[in-house]
């Protein structure tokens, strides 16, 4: 299964002080999985944490090696998932958020997430 993993879930694989829920840390886990992480993550990480947010003190340098040493596969951001994002229904005002709805539905991924409007998209398949 080809799985892209939110920023906060993200987040979390890269903390082991955090807990990870059981089944999304059983579809990290599982050898067969292909994991993926978006440009788009690492550009939400950049400017939170610059803006001192609490919730996004990685280092984003530091976190994409360590996730591409990992054997995680970075998506690049396509002019078709911007295009994608936009035509979204409004569930979610978060643009980071809705760029990785959209690249999991045009990337045909399932998107690894606790957020549960995220989880209510047409055409998302989600953890």
């Amino acid at each position: 299964m080809r799985l892209l993993l939110d920023t906060h879930v993200l987040l979390r694989a890269a903390d082991n002080s955090v807990a990870m829920p059981p089944d999304i840390l059983r579809l990290i886990e599982d050898q067969d999985n292909l994991l993926h992480f978006s440009a788009a993550s690492i550009w939400e990480i950049a400017i939170k944490n610059a803006r001192g947010r609490s919730d996004f003190q990685a280092n984003p340098t530091r976190l994409r090696r360590l996730l591409l040493d990992n054997g995680y596969e970075e998506l690049v951001v396509t002019g078709e998932h911007a295009i994608a994002g936009a035509e979204l229904p409004l569930l979610h005002k978060d643009p980071f958020d809705r760029l990785l709805i959209a690249q999991a539905i045009a990337e045909d991924m399932t998107l690894l997430t606790v957020d549960q409007t995220m989880m209510r998209y047409p055409g998302l398949r989600s953890r």
